[in-house]
């Protein structure tokens, strides 16, 4: 006998649209990709390096997306991670005469053990008290790089000058095109690496942190030791973002680590999207690109033209640029 509610709603049959192909996933990755690898022998100068520079902005981003997205502690002050890579960057390659390629991953390091250290003591504080703690961080870190006894490294207020590197093995491309080739190289690693935590179990644990830490630590997480280790690969995502951008600019000095560049981090992952991987990129566009059109836009008021902009991307698009791009992939099934 047939156990068929003659009541329930009858179920349409499954129709696939006409001419609606969904797009492999592969080809999200690749054609950005090809996009990005032709983009230097298209573009010339100037617009090349703003290309480099959104590469270096989009690593320190997803270094502090990790943090804010994924684990739930809000930082105000990974300006200072960012300044920590790149003058260690500059300090190697004009002290110690290292090639930029090999400062990365000491830059790295260094932020790594750094960003470690810090999240030990942070480990007491939660939410805005935390914030503070790291706003203090990029308040102090401009002033440190001036301290006299430290001007020996750091060149105090007058900075260290850098020289761009040549393309290697005799490539046929100008130093402009092989630096933004280099930070796509590093770009595309990172990216890498953080898609691969976040996808394992080490990721899982990171995320049912920021969602219940009781329940996260009842079913065995240790919240300390994963917190402060994800604030540790945070800083050192940063730093590595920092030091390309130090090669790229051939110039640190404290005034260009300011308090406003912690705050701009953070205005990037939110416009790009909280808690994804692809909003770092939208992000780092953002920062780069809506300061200088607001100042073109208003040079009498380029903050209230930003500021407006910003409340804009909110009120429109609250879950980032990602979010937006994920809907719509959703909605037409690509």
């Amino acid at each position: 006998m047939s156990s068929v509610n003659p009541l329930a709603p009858a179920t349409p049959p499954i129709v696939p649209v006409a001419g609606r192909k969904a797009l492999h996933p592969a080809l999200w990755l690749a054609l950005p990709l090809l996009a990005a690898l032709a983009f230097p022998f298209l573009a010339k100068g100037y617009v090349i390096f703003q290309a480099t520079m959104v590469l270096s902005y989009a690593v320190a981003l997803l270094g502090l997306n990790i943090l804010t997205g994924y684990n739930g502690q809000i930082s105000l002050g990974h300006g200072a991670f960012y300044a920590i890579g790149a003058y260690a960057t500059a300090i190697l390659m004009d002290q110690a005469s290292m090639p930029y390629w090999a400062t990365i991953p000491v830059a790295a390091m260094v932020c790594l053990v750094a960003g470690y250290l810090f999240g030990l003591p942070a480990l007491k504080l939660e939410g805005l008290y935390l914030a503070l703690a790291t706003f203090a961080l990029a308040v102090a870190t401009p002033q440190l790089l001036k301290y006299k006894h430290l001007e020996a490294w750091t060149g105090g207020v007058q900075g260290i000058v850098l020289m761009k590197p040549d393309a290697p093995f005799g490539l046929q491309i100008t130093q402009d095109q092989w630096l933004y080739l280099f930070s796509l190289a590093v770009a595309v690693v990172m990216f890498i690496l953080a898609r691969n935590l976040l996808q394992s179990g080490v990721g899982r644990a990171i995320t049912a942190i920021r969602d219940n830490p009781l329940a996260a630590e009842t079913m065995g997480v240790n919240n300390r030791h994963y917190k402060a280790s994800v604030f540790g690969v945070s800083a050192m995502y940063t730093g590595v973002g920092g030091a390309l951008s130090a090669i790229a600019v051939q110039f640190v000095a404290p005034d260009s680590f300011t308090m406003f560049l912690s705050i701009s981090l953070l205005v990037g992952i939110v416009v790009g999207g909280v808690g994804t991987i692809s909003g770092a990129f939208y992000g780092a566009v953002f920062i780069m690109f809506v300061p200088s059109a607001a100042e073109k836009v208003s040079k009498a008021a380029p903050w209230a033209v930003y500021g407006l902009v910003l409340i804009l991307f909110v009120f429109v698009m609250p879950g980032g640029v990602a979010g937006l791009i994920n809907r719509f992939r959703r909605r037409t099934g690509s």
